[in-house]
Parts: structure tokens; sequence; C-alpha cells
């Protein structure tokens, strides 16, 4: 037989007599839950007809679990904790890995220095694996992570054409489906405020905000368009600088409900009545839309229901352990990719 060490039957063999992938095979070697029992009776034939007998090392390995997960948060501590998706994200990952009996390490890396040490840390193999948030289109932790052979998954994604698996939302839909709405209401100077562009998030609802103006027909004016980093300063500055550009507006759409909070109190100082005067649509549907005077209309992303979906994909690379396939998140499969959708929650403020 092919490609043997000292005549023993390999990974790939089994795999081959059990008529399933080597992906499999280690997941059932691994002790994986999420192998059929069809598969497992299979490769439990292969195994026993072939003597095949696991490469120790290997196994040592895939033993020396830390059942821990660290989530990776680049933000301040101020940010993580009055910003409401992070809040509802880390929510959805501890219960996750509470229902998995796993830790959770909560990491905040803002700088160059604290991203080499926790590079260490991670080479020191504390971690089973890695959640990323929050990522920015040039950070290069993800792909550090991977080389390490560590599992990772991001929340959200640098690029259309991300190699590391991740969960998002329907970032581009949100967008449109927000400026569709405030059309429907007879609004067409409607203007926008933006994440911060290094950012895909914020590229993507800048995009399906372009896509609503262009499917209704309106012509596109850079001047209704604004940049801010997903704060509430940040929303009172640049609504202050849409007012000054363009003060016949009707209609904002912030592509966070903090930074719809923002223009919020920028348009009442103006004495724009909301919404007779400018309608207001925000991205998140978190506690501030709901709690807004008067309530925001926000485009919900399921934020807990990511959180949980990029940690059971976490996990079932970690089960796949270090032989399956992806595990170092090069290559990902369409599996490992995965968006999930928003919806239009309308409120008084539009």
């Amino acid at each position: 037989m092919s490609g043997r060490q000292n005549g023993r039957p390999t990974l790939e063999e089994v795999a081959a007599l059990a008529g399933v992938g080597r992906g499999t095979v280690s997941r059932v070697i691994n002790g994986s839950p999420r192998v059929s029992e069809q598969a497992k009776d299979a490769v439990a034939r292969a195994v026993a007809e072939l003597g095949y007998v696991p490469n120790q090392a290997a196994r040592a390995l895939a033993g020396s679990r830390t059942d821990a997960v660290a989530l990776v948060i680049p933000e301040t501590e101020a940010r993580l904790f009055s910003e409401p998706y992070f809040l509802d994200l880390i929510r959805g990952v501890s219960a996750e890995l509470a229902e998995a009996d796993k830790q959770l390490l909560l990491t905040l890396v803002r700088t160059e220095a604290e991203r080499r040490r926790f590079e260490d840390y991670l080479a020191a193999q504390r971690v089973d694996g890695v959640l990323l948030a929050s990522v920015h289109g040039d950070d290069p932790l993800p792909d550090r992570i991977a080389r390490l052979g560590l599992p990772v998954v991001m929340n959200g994604r640098r690029s259309e054409a991300e190699p590391v698996a991740y969960v998002d939302s329907d970032n581009i839909g949100a967008g449109r489906a927000a400026v569709a709405h405030l059309v429907g209401r007879g609004r067409s100077r409607i203007a926008t405020i933006s994440g911060p562009l290094d950012m895909y998030v914020a590229r993507a609802r800048l995009g399906g905000y372009r896509a609503g103006l262009a499917e209704a027909g309106i012509q596109p004016d850079e001047s209704l368009v604004a940049t801010a980093d997903f704060t509430e300063e940040g929303g009172r500055l640049a609504m202050r600088e849409l007012l000054e550009r363009a003060p016949r507006l009707d209609a904002v759409f912030a592509a966070s409900d903090v930074m719809a909070a923002g223009a919020r109190g920028v348009l009442r100082e103006a004495g724009r009545r909301i919404p007779e005067d400018v309608a207001l649509v925000g991205v998140d549907d978190s506690a501030v839309a709901r709690l807004m005077d008067p309530p925001l209309t926000s485009v919900r992303q399921p934020i807990e229901e990511m959180g949980r979906t990029m940690t059971r994909l976490l996990l079932r690379k970690i089960a796949e352990g270090p032989a399956g396939e992806g595990a170092t998140g090069q290559g990902e499969g369409e599996g490992s990719r995965r968006v999930l959708p928003t919806e239009l929650v309308v409120r008084d403020s539009s």
C-alpha cells in the first residue's frame, strides 16, 4: 500500500476503505460528536480490518487540550463595555462554551506589543482555539494565529475574499433595506453615517446604501456621506458635518445604533424633529434603539446567534484536531463561511 511508513496502515488508507474523507477519520479518532453513526461504524470497521494504530505523537497533541477558548476584541475597555454589540456577542459565545464545558478567555489586543504578547501566549498552547471580533482590514492577527496551527474563526471579515473562517451578517442587505424603507416613507435626500472604511462591515453597509439609492433611481451625492467610528461621539461629529454640507437632508441611515444616538442629539440641537423633519435608521436593533426617544428604526442583525454560530464552528474545528481538514484556517471550505440574515425593525424614528 502506498504512503505507508514502517509498514503501518495510514489515515488515508483507513479513509479509503471506510469510504469517507480523511477529516472524518480524524474526527472519529479524536472523539468528535459531530460525526454520523454510519461514518463511525465504517471507520471502526476499517480500523479493525487494517489494524490501524494512531500516531502517538499526533494523539498526544490531540489529547493535550486546555478546554479554553480565547475571544479577542481589539478595542478599548471603554468601548467594549459601552457598546451593546460586544456584550451581545460575548453572551452568545459564553453560552455556547458553557454548554460545551469550555472556559472563555476574553482578551483585548490594542497595540502591536499586546499583539506580540498574545501570539507568544498562543504559541505556548494555552488555548485550544481563537475567536476574533471587530477585525480591521490590515490586521495580521488572523493569519498569524492560523500559521501557529490553531483553529480560528472571525466575527465578520476583512474583505470579500477572506481566507479565514468567519461568521458575518448580511451587511449589504442591511444598507439596502434601510434605504428602501426610507424611500418608501417619501424621503429623497438620504444621508448616511458610515463606520471606518478600513473595516469590511462599514464598506459593506455603505455599499448597501449606495445600491439602495440606485434601485430607487436616486442619484448618489457624496456630500450626503460622512465617515465615523461606530461610537456615539463619532455619530455626533458626522451629523454636524452632514448638516453643514447638506442642510436640506430629510433622512439619515447610521451604520450602527450607537452612531444613530449621537446623530439624534445633534439633530435635536439643530431644531430638527424626528421623524417629521429627518427620519433616522440605525443598525443592530440593540437596547439603544429600543430606549431612544423616539424609538429607533433599526436593522436587526442576530448578534447573539452570530456568537453562538462562530463558537460552534470553532469547536467543530477543534474536535477535528491538527490532522483535520482546514485546521489552520487556510483554504477554508464553504461550511466555514456563514452569513446570517438581517431584518428591518420599524419604529417611530422613521
